[in-house]
């Protein structure tokens, strides 16, 4: 009995085979059984709270510790046999390559959920949430580079060597694409100084839209005759962009000319008729009502008002019933309103003899 348990079988005993694999049995047994047991009692308890954290958890646990885990009993029981150099390294590689595999995706998940639950707190999260995304590619890709140095270090090459690289890669990188970064940093103000969001109406110069999309390189706006307008974000940065969803009220001025024929008396009631016919609008504000100017060919009156709520159909529709009542007013009260024109004097022409000599005078 004892000559088969010595039996040598690619340079391992028997025992030393049986070992190892009572061992992996144990430790698969063992953490099957935490699994089942484990992770039974804490979906049971993350179902009687309110906050999505615990989900989370369990989440990672499940789809990474776990696997880690038995990777790691296959590991340390394979660990327990003698091998060739060959063989052992060949293993330890892999492991490293699995081991992360796994701990880079928590890392990257971790980072993920504390970016989104922040942006819970927040209004507008499902614009917030898509505008991260392009946050979350830029993570990830920092995280899994700094990944492969670490694994390259732990397989025993000069890290040293392949940063310096990198640094000197990188700035010819840069150098070659000045614009794609710009853009990229563009997007980083955007995303952090957030002068638009995702549902924002905007006119950046003359160009009006809403934001439908804030990617690392450009921002798509939705015009309003239909089409989609595709700008950088650099080019936003750069550019003045006037924001009319954070306006909370709407500042009207306009001006109406009346002609020089109207008398005195009318003139001084136009201000207060005005005024009344704005007054008499609901979300409505006078702010006031001037005689302004005296033009080429009108009398001009400048009035302001405000409209208390930012939408611009409202702000139309009050607009038009200003007009129309003012239109209306102006015409009960035979009062005309102005337009370019010119009045042309002619003087009459005398003609006189005096002394035998002939000379016009006019008159």
């Amino acid at each position: 009995m004892m000559q088969v348990w010595n039996r040598i079988y690619w340079g391992n005993s028997v025992q030393d085979w049986l070992t190892a694999l009572a061992t992996l049995i144990v430790a698969m047994t063992v953490l099957y059984f935490l699994k089942r047991l484990l992770i039974a009692r804490l979906k049971a308890w993350s179902l009687k709270t309110k906050n999505d954290l615990d989900d989370f958890l369990i989440s990672v646990v499940e789809r990474s510790l776990v696997p880690l885990l038995y990777l790691g009993a296959v590991y340390f029981s394979i660990r327990t046999l003698t091998l060739s150099a060959t063989v052992n390294k060949v293993i330890h590689v892999a492991y490293l390559f699995v081991f992360t595999f796994f701990m880079l995706r928590i890392i990257s998940s971790v980072i993920r959920e504390a970016i989104f639950s922040f942006i819970k707190t927040k209004k507008d999260k499902r614009e917030k949430q898509k505008e991260a995304k392009g946050l979350l590619i830029i993570v990830n890709v920092v995280i899994w580079m700094l990944g492969i140095v670490f694994l390259i270090d732990n397989l025993g090459y000069d890290v040293t060597t392949i940063i310096a690289g990198l640094g000197i890669g990188g700035i010819a990188i840069a150098l070659a694409a000045q614009t794609i970064l710009g853009d990229l940093f563009s997007y980083f103000v955007i995303f952090f100084d957030r002068p638009f969001e995702i549902g924002d109406f905007i006119v950046v110069e003359d160009k009006p839209g809403t934001v439908e999309y804030i990617g690392i390189k450009t921002t798509r706006l939705k015009t309003l005759s239909g089409e989609q307008l595709i700008c950088s974000n650099t080019y936003l940065t750069n550019s003045r962009v006037h924001n009319f969803k954070r306006m909370e009220e709407r500042r009207i001025a306009f001006k109406l000319g009346v002609t020089y024929q109207t008398p005195q008396a009318k003139l001084r009631r136009i201000p207060g008729i005005v005024k009344s016919i704005i007054e008499s609008q609901a979300d409505i504000r006078f702010d006031r009502g001037h005689f302004s100017n005296f033009g080429d060919f009108s009398l001009d009156f400048e009035f302001v008002y405000y409209v208390l709520n930012p939408d611009y159909n409202l702000f139309m529709d009050k607009q038009q019933d200003i007009y129309l009542d003012i239109a209306g007013a102006f015409e009960q009260e035979k009062i005309d309103f102005a337009y370019p024109t010119q009045s042309l004097f002619m003087e009459k022409a005398e003609v006189v003899v005096s002394n035998g000599r002939v000379a016009e005078r006019t008159s």
